[in-house]
């Protein structure tokens, strides 16, 4: 048998990534307790409140800056791929930079696990942010995630029509919970009367769904 007449080596997932759906819905289902039961009527300040909430929305916007930054660069390379402006050498380092734009995004990640454990007042804005904190979840380990993945099928293959398709609605979802999660926020500044800091969920243009020729 010759060398390429050998068996494909099938490798085998990491447990993280096996078990994503799950990990996603016990860090949602936790955040959603937290808020339950931290929604309980407390006397404090206007001005304690909004003390605490921005200290929520410092946290968070700490936590999700890894992830944030890693999903604009996947999708910026796929960009420049599918229109042929990556040179070979400028091509050469992907994998790698991919690689850590996936870990960005999953519970193998600090500010990701941080950020599962967010704790909100037991407030009414509290509970805004605490859908917040559910939203934010989803947009890091599953929207997120699940584009950065595309984008490593699409960068060896790129006229795979499944991550094609796939990518597209990725990117849809994320601008979806991009939205909830703004609403949120909005919703947390009127109970409290104030602007707090926007969630650190940046806009993602749409990326080529088809390579260019």
């Amino acid at each position: 048998m010759t060398v390429t007449d050998a068996p494909p080596v099938t490798k085998k997932e990491p447990v993280w990534q096996r078990h994503r759906r799950l990990a996603i819905a016990a860090a949602v289902l936790v955040v959603a307790l937290i808020t339950v039961l931290t929604d309980l009527p407390t006397p404090t300040s206007r001005a304690s409140d909004i003390a605490a909430e921005r200290s929520v929305m410092s946290e968070v916007n700490s936590d999700l800056k890894p992830c944030a930054y890693a999903v604009r660069q996947a999708l910026g390379i796929w960009t420049l791929q599918a229109h042929h402006q990556l040179s070979a050498a400028e091509r050469a380092p992907t994998p790698g930079l991919l690689s850590d734009d996936q870990s960005a995004c999953s519970f193998t990640n600090q500010g990701v696990y941080d950020l599962s454990n967010i704790q909100v007042p037991g407030t009414a804005a509290g509970k805004e942010l605490g859908q917040l904190l559910a939203t934010a979840m989803l947009w890091t380990t599953s929207d997120s995630l699940r584009a950065i993945e595309d984008v490593q099928t699409l960068m060896n293959q790129p006229n795979d029509a499944g991550a094609l398709r796939d990518l597209s609605r990725e990117e849809a979802q994320l601008a979806a919970d991009r939205r909830i999660a703004q609403g949120d926020e909005k919703a947390a500044d009127r109970d409290l009367d104030t602007q707090l800091q926007p969630a650190n969920l940046p806009a993602v243009p749409a990326t080529a769904t088809t390579p260019t020729r």
